[in-house]
């Protein structure tokens, strides 16, 4: 199997055996004494300017524009689902560069050199895998919520609808937990970029631009622009990439001085001769095999994936197309961004290790490099004003996707979740499946089902619709008997969102501050606080995909798994490293403890949660297993049903049907089939074909490593390609197709009158 991996790898890459370089002596690199060796390049009006007038105002921009387009072209602006969904059809091209920028953390410009730098090649190929196969895991996911609940807006609505109110209240305080990690990451990458990039750059000042950045455009155009966003964001990256890897490996556009340390000869020889950690082959940084980085790759995937799973941001972004684009996205993403935070790592770490080696000691101190200023550093030292610019554009545009994703989905879990059920209901329902209008029970049973016409086809409607699409005056009451008053109702809703996004945007900043003050680096952010959410996502999958799961099933696994995940961390910090538990920061995010808090948490929640619900679940045919989908299919909007997102799909049904899981599951079957065997292909070259492949080489060979730097150029070349030219053209034609649409109601409206069947 080796050689039969090395001639495929050796067949792709053009890549010859040579001899290794045994010209040297391994060499251990020494910290350095000194501190703050970055000489930060911008002025602090110079990136205000940028990040404040420059990306935000660039987003509100881009925000008027979406909202002119929900406005004029699909004319469903005022609705308050079009804020959190996007209008629920997101092009696949979108969904994948959107997907690629949300994973694409700050932090993944910085903490993938660190990694890098200690455990080698494998280190950040597994890192890079790790997440990968986190996206993978997402389609078969978002296709089970698509049949079983597609008018869900948060996934919080799920466990009310089937447990009620103690499993929704646990959630949702796990969820905005969630919510809370990614954004302390967010802050913490923040800072370490702004930093060390400008001068005299205060925590005051950068909380307060991290907070103009995530909100800004937010309150106008809701998650829509924050597609649009994403897009740019990850074409600003592939472009910035290409140019930082054009201007390092085949120009002479560098700082003077900088060009001996830039070779493929001399980055081989730096990377040949530093010593490695403990646990690489033959302790080389030129090797795939390495315990520590297969590891933390480990580790990461279940963090990533529990993350995925918990953070409402993932959902909203993810579940905004329609399942076959979803799916196909997300491979498309998948693709993406394993060539991404490679081609971020290699020339930055090969460049550092090369003027380290030259240097015989590390040019940053410890600290530096845990919170990961190698690349700032490098991109400094090689192209001066320029890398910094580069730099601060990509980080920023990260910090705005990832930011107000994190901004719309704690604003989405207010308002959805605490204010609608808990604070001011429209109405104090008996049960959550009841009917919001009438409070009468929408799945069957003994009792009067509801019979509330659909708003699609009501004549009172069709005036109060044009009324709210005009300013609108809150204190007016709709003349619609039926739906009037909840179409008033969701109208406050409006108001009271886009009051939760600017509070959600100015308790960033006091939130910034208190993180700052902590000094908490970055590694430990990434990854201690990632995994005490591993324990949660068995359950919440089991919610969404088991029909006997039960509230109390749910409720004992995520408290008994976290107990296990902190317990089994602290147990192997304490025992297996020096200086134990005292040494919490350092220890906690050691490869083992972190492995093992994942496992052991993972483990007794999904043991846990099945044996309870086992125990106590109420099924006992197929009637029943029905009944329970029925709940989650109830969920829906009576101003703006699901069905009519679906409205083509359901045509193939007799009219009338009564749209069930079964129903859906019929219509995505496609979609399933895509999601299930692609995901088996893009998991088997991932998981299996991938790292067999590499890890059939020892070292490599100067050759060999050549051949790979190339590769991982050319990999993100072609991906640029797509980037920047599939999303707005793909974009472009949705958009006229409304139009045409539009234009055919208007004019033949006789023909769009049957929605009532759905």
């Amino acid at each position: 199997m080796r050689e039969v991996a090395t001639v495929v790898v050796l067949v792709l890459f053009g890549m010859t055996r040579g001899e290794q370089n045994d010209s040297c002596r391994f060499r251990t690199l020494a910290p350095s004494e000194q501190q703050s060796s970055i000489s930060p390049i911008l002025e602090k009006h110079e990136s205000a300017l940028l990040m404040i007038l420059g990306f935000a105002g660039f987003s509100i921009l881009l925000a008027i524009t979406h909202n002119a387009i929900r406005k004029y072209i699909y004319k469903d602006a005022h609705s308050l689902d079009t804020v959190f969904d996007a209008g629920g059809k997101v092009t696949l091209s979108l969904t994948a560069v959107t997907v690629t920028s949300q994973l694409l953390w700050p932090a993944d410009f910085l903490q993938i050199t660190t990694i890098t730098i200690n455990s080698g090649l494998g280190g950040c190929l597994f890192f890079v895998l790790g997440i990968v196969l986190d996206i993978l895991l997402f389609p078969i996911l978002s296709v089970e919520l698509k049949t079983k609940a597609p008018g869900a807006k948060t996934f919080l609505q799920i466990i009310y609808t089937r447990f009620g109110k103690p499993a929704h209240i646990v959630f949702c305080c796990i969820a905005l937990f969630a919510n809370i990690v990614t954004i302390t990451a967010l802050l913490v990458a923040g800072k370490s970029a702004i930093s060390v990039l400008t001068k005299d750059a205060s925590d005051e000042f950068i909380a307060c631009v991290l907070a103009v950045l995530f909100g800004s455009y937010c309150f106008l155009g809701g998650l829509g622009t924050t597609f649009y966003i994403s897009y740019f964001n990850t074409a600003i990256t592939f472009v910035g990439l290409i140019a930082i890897v054009v201007s390092i490996a085949y120009t002479d556009n560098i700082n003077e001085g900088m060009s001996k340390y830039v070779s493929i000869d001399a980055m081989y020889d730096a990377m040949s001769c530093i010593k490695a950690r403990e646990g690489n082959y033959q302790d080389s940084l030129l090797t795939f095999r390495t315990r520590s980085g297969a590891i933390y790759g480990l580790s990461l995937f279940f963090m990533a994936t529990s993350l995925s799973f918990i953070d409402q941001a993932n959902w909203q972004s993810r579940i905004a197309a329609k399942p076959v684009q979803g799916v196909i996205g997300f491979f498309i993403a998948a693709i993406m961004f394993f060539c991404l935070p490679a081609t971020i790592a290699l020339p930055a770490t090969l460049t550092y290790a090369s003027m380290a080696y030259e240097n015989g000691t590390h040019l940053l101190s410890q600290y530096e490099i845990v919170n990961g200023f190698i690349t700032p550093f490098v991109l400094e030292k090689i192209m001066g004003s320029t890398g910094a610019y580069l730099l601060i554009t990509s980080i920023t545009m990260a910090l705005m996707s990832t930011g107000s994703g994190e901004v719309m989905a704690v604003s989405s879990i207010i308002v959805y979740d605490i204010y609608k059920v808990y604070i001011n209901p429209f109405r104090r329902l008996l049960t959550p499946t009841s009917c919001i209008l009438c409070g009468r029970q929408k799945v069957t049973g003994n009792h009067e089902l509801c019979q509330c016409p659909s708003a699609a086809q009501c004549e009172g409607c069709s005036k109060d619709i044009t009324k709210r699409q005009q300013p609108r005056d809150f204190a007016v009451h709709y003349t619609c008997s039926r739906h009037g008053e909840y179409r008033h109702y969701e109208d406050l809703l409006m108001q009271h969102k886009s009051w939760c996004i600017v509070w959600v945007t100015i308790a960033v900043i006091p939130y910034a501050l208190l993180v700052y003050a902590s000094n908490i680096n970055l590694t430990w952010v990434i990854f201690f606080m990632q995994g005490t959410i591993s324990p949660f996502a068995i359950p919440l999958l089991l919610s969404i995909v088991w029909s006997r799961c039960t509230s109390s099933g749910i409720i004992a696994g995520c408290a008994v798994g976290l107990g296990g995940c902190l317990m089994a961390n602290f147990v192997v910090s304490e025992f297996v490293y020096d200086g134990g538990i005292s040494n919490f920061f350092i220890n906690t995010i050691q490869d083992y403890s972190l492995l093992a808090g994942c496992v052991t948490g993972i483990f007794l929640s999904s043991v846990v949660t099945i044996v309870t619900s086992f125990l106590t679940n109420k099924i006992v045919s197929e009637d029943d297993v029905a009944r329970e989908w029925e709940k989650t299919i109830s969920i829906n909007n009576p101003l703006n049903p699901w069905q009519h997102l679906y409205e083509e799909e359901l045509s193939q049904f007799p009219p009338g049907t009564k749209p069930t899981a079964a129903i859906m599951a019929k219509i995505f079957r496609s979609a399933r089939h895509v999601a299930v065997f692609g995901g088996l292909g893009f998991v088997t070259v991932f998981l299996v074909i991938v790292p067999a492949v590499v890890l059939s080489f020892g070292v490599l060979t100067r050759d060999q490593f050549s051949a790979y730097l190339t590769f991982s150029y050319v990999i993100c070349f072609l991906g640029a390609v797509f980037v920047v030219i599939a999303p707005p053209a793909e974009e472009m034609y949705q958009i006229f197709r409304a139009w045409k649409s539009s234009q055919n109601r208007d004019t033949q409206p006789e023909k769009f009158t049957e929605l009532s069947r759905l």
